[in-house]
């Protein structure tokens, strides 16, 4: 294409569906590669709600900060402190308080000291493993014992057969299953270790035992000191100065003027017209584009792409969402007996409590609480307790603040509570789900700029999500300019 052609064509007209985080990066990153084109694309992004950014957000009350999605980021993964670095947004990044980087477990109603270089399965410091209460001499003899157990590598398994194969039962059910379970909402006995922690996978793969990689990585200086870190590696996890809305917002600004932004408008479905995409809304107006981006769950993407593809739709619609809900609490620290002195607590399914977990978001980061008071979320429902997701918002509360009760002794007067509902946003990667993905991507790559972006393929957490979304962009900027 020589450049008068390129200056006389209309400018490539690119739809983003779904507001939430993944939205607002693919609509940033087209802008990204867009600076300098004679030709920047027009884009419209539509987001079914009210307001953008989804369940992410920061809610400021009554000196508190109140986060109703994720409350840090983890920066070994590059994808999220690399957005963070381009839009400027480094000073104000805040770390996790040092003095209270530690997490617990609930074991018979008590919440005890998670070991010091426990690693989500495998404990890294062995002394500090042996010596904690929470499993038995025999449970610990038998975890111990994984060194010598020869390997079986799987191409995929269950988090609970791997674990319970590797470390035996109760190392599984009273550590492994809360901690891995307090990330995913799943069910162990069919979440997929490939699609979520494959690095156990192939430390089994490389040495036979996850132990002995473990010796083999303390032995290179490079990876020395990371591997004596706390087992949930706590420094390398960031927030912002006033909370993950600041990611939220940078972002809006730095779209807004050059991408229109339409709240409230729901997107009923997509066909393919020659070698562009009809894009109808709920009203049941339609405009063309020229790409798409699906920054959705698979199942929504799904039921818009029904008309058009009913094999890539069945594929899509396949994987399993469940639902959470977060009761948060905002207290005088005075109410609870115990000092809680720690990042959180995870909650055993063998316990048979009605919550999956409580962050102490102010002890994480400071300025989340007014001083002498704390927030508190506590985390419900999930794969193995949707059940819990048909009570009101009253009920859930009465549930969490009886929990906190027993557990940590609280008790008196509360600065505020709510519920934050999670709605069908939580992925479940089962096994198998790998060869979903491949049919999902394969058929996405036979319709050109038609592109998904979100957690419903490739990673829940914001790095994933930010990476994903910034790919999708890229995939659907380069359809653009492969002849240019």
């Amino acid at each position: 294409m020589n450049s008068s052609e390129s200056e006389n064509r209309e400018p490539h007209r690119i739809a983003v569906v779904g507001g939430g985080l993944s939205g607002l990066v693919s609509c940033y990153r087209l802008l990204e590669l867009s600076r300098g084109s004679t030709q920047p694309p027009q884009i419209d992004l539509f987001e079914q709600s009210d307001r953008l950014g989804g369940v992410f957000g920061t809610v400021p009350h009554d000196g508190y900060l109140i986060e109703t999605g994720a409350d840090m980021f983890i920066t070994n993964n590059p994808g999220a402190i690399r957005l963070v670095e381009r839009l400027g947004l480094t000073n104000r990044l805040i770390e996790t308080n040092a003095r209270y980087r530690r997490s617990l477990i609930l074991k018979n109603g008590k919440p005890l000291p998670t070991p010091v270089g426990f690693d989500l399965m495998a404990p890294r410091n062995l002394l500090a493993y042996v010596r904690s209460p929470l499993i038995s001499i025999p449970g610990k003899l038998r975890a111990l014992s994984e060194y010598f157990i020869p390997g079986r590598p799987q191409a995929d398994e269950s988090l609970a057969s791997f674990a319970i194969r590797r470390f035996g039962r109760e190392a599984f059910e009273r550590m492994i299953q809360p901690m891995i379970g307090g990330i995913y909402t799943a069910d162990p006995e069919k979440l997929s270790l490939r699609s979520t922690l494959p690095r156990f996978l192939e430390m089994e793969e490389q040495y036979g035992s996850l132990l002995k990689a473990i010796r083999k990585e303390k032995q290179n200086p490079l990876k020395g000191a990371d591997n004596e870190a706390s087992g949930a590696r706590y420094s390398l996890f960031l927030s912002f100065d006033q909370g993950m809305s600041v990611l939220q917002d940078s972002l809006i600004d730095a779209i807004k003027g050059h991408v229109t932004l339409q709240t409230g408008v729901g997107i009923q479905n997509i066909e393919r017209k020659q070698n562009r995409y009809l894009v109808t809304r709920c009203n049941g107006t339609t405009s063309e584009y020229d790409g798409v981006i699906l920054a959705l769950p698979t199942h929504a993407a799904g039921q818009i792409l029904s008309q058009f593809d009913p094999d890539l739709t069945a594929a899509l619609q396949k994987i399993e969402y469940a639902s959470a809900a977060v009761a948060v609490f905002g207290m005088p620290l005075s109410n609870s007996q115990h000092p809680l002195d720690c990042f959180g607590l995870v909650v055993p399914a063998v316990e048979r409590r009605q919550i999956l977990a409580v962050s102490c978001t102010s002890r994480k980061f400071n300025g989340r609480a007014p001083e002498g008071h704390i927030q508190l979320r506590v985390f419900m429902g999930g794969a193995m307790q949707q059940e819990l997701l048909e009570k009101s918002d009253e009920e859930l509360i009465a549930i969490a603040r009886q929990e906190l009760a027993d557990i940590f002794g609280i008790q008196g007067p509360e600065d505020f509570s709510r519920v934050v509902r999670w709605n069908r946003a939580m992925p479940q990667y089962h096994v198998g789900h790998q060869e979903k993905v491949h049919f999902i991507e394969e058929r996405f790559s036979t319709y050109p700029a038609l592109e998904m972006a979100g957690n419903g393929l490739h990673g829940v957490g914001i790095p994933d999500v930010v990476r994903t979304a910034e790919q999708a962009a890229e995939r659907c900027w380069q359809q653009f300019n492969r002849s240019a």
